[in-house]
């Protein structure tokens, strides 16, 4: 099948599916959305997205469909459930699932797709709302080499790098990686703020100095200055961060590995959802300290 024909189907237009949609539009491609709360589709129907009642309809009109929910079981859902994607025909359809979830799962949405005669890749992104926006995600595939070939000039569109990890699955085992590091850069950034600011350091300043040097990361050159402007908005969720982080636990105990440190990070952000902030962003964390932000 001809990629620069391909009628798109997209499944989950939360904070970053609904700006990879908007890529795909501007690319001048045909897209088919659904979303569980249809209003969160309404600018991209305006854009030209035609809305969909169900993942079965989205997927019977389309022929690569991209998912991107919240949770495993919303994947389920849209996958097993009720009006699902593999409720319908999908012989000869590729199935990419870009929802953060389990390595598991996404071995068995690649067995079932193989069963139906469609291809499935597994390929969470790492980047957040602004790698969304800008089209500069970081996509991480699980499957087979063939299939990638098919989705790449998309995974172009919407990201800055993009490679394939292994077999199925192996795309959630390298974002459960991602995640592991991210929680240290996230807690260590954290406390450099709480630090700097009870040394009475110029705030700012630090982060500029820490920039330039060896201490530099994503997470304090894109989250720091939100943290300073009191920016809370999500580019990614507490609770969607506490699921991941709870996947990758699970999978290094499958794996015989103690993470302490990650264990740790897990405990702060729940700490945090129990105070109310499971709708924030990640950089919320340091609510844990500055209560007057």
């Amino acid at each position: 099948m001809e990629v620069s024909s391909m009628k798109i189907g997209f499944i989950g237009t939360g904070v970053m599916g609904k700006s990879i949609v908007k890529h795909f539009l501007a690319a001048g491609y045909e897209v088919a959305v659904y979303n569980r709360t249809k209003s969160k589709t309404d600018e991209l129907v305006a854009e030209g997205a035609e809305w969909h009642e169900t993942p079965a309809e989205v997927t019977h009109f389309s022929e690569i469909v991209f998912s991107m929910v919240g949770y495993p079981s919303d994947v389920e859902e849209i996958y097993y459930g009720t009006n699902s994607i593999f409720s319908v025909d999908v012989t000869g359809k590729v199935l990419v699932d870009l929802t953060t979830s389990t390595p598991t799962l996404a071995e068995k949405i690649y067995r079932t797709a193989k069963e139906k005669g469609a291809e499935a890749l597994d390929a969470p992104v790492s980047g957040g709302d602004l790698g969304a926006q800008n089209g500069t995600l970081t996509i991480m595939a699980g499957g087979d080499q063939a299939t990638f070939d098919k989705v790449a000039p998309l995974f172009e569109i919407m990201g800055k790098s993009y490679s394939l990890q292994g077999e199925a699955g192996a795309g959630q085992h390298t974002k459960m990686a991602n995640q592991i590091m991210i929680a240290g850069t996230m807690t260590g950034m954290t406390e450099m703020l709480v630090y700097a600011k009870a040394a009475k350091l110029d705030v700012p300043k630090v982060l500029e100095t820490l920039g330039g040097g060896a201490a530099q990361n994503w997470s304090m050159a894109n989250y720091a200055p939100r943290i300073l402007k009191s920016d809370y908005s999500p580019g990614f969720f507490v609770k969607h961060f506490i699921k991941d982080l709870k996947i990758a636990l699970d999978e290094a105990e499958k794996l015989q590995l103690d993470l302490p440190a990650t264990k740790l990070a897990t405990e702060l952000y729940e700490q945090l959802a129990d105070l109310g902030f499971e709708n924030d962003g990640t950089q919320a964390l340091i609510k844990l300290w500055w209560t007057e932000s």
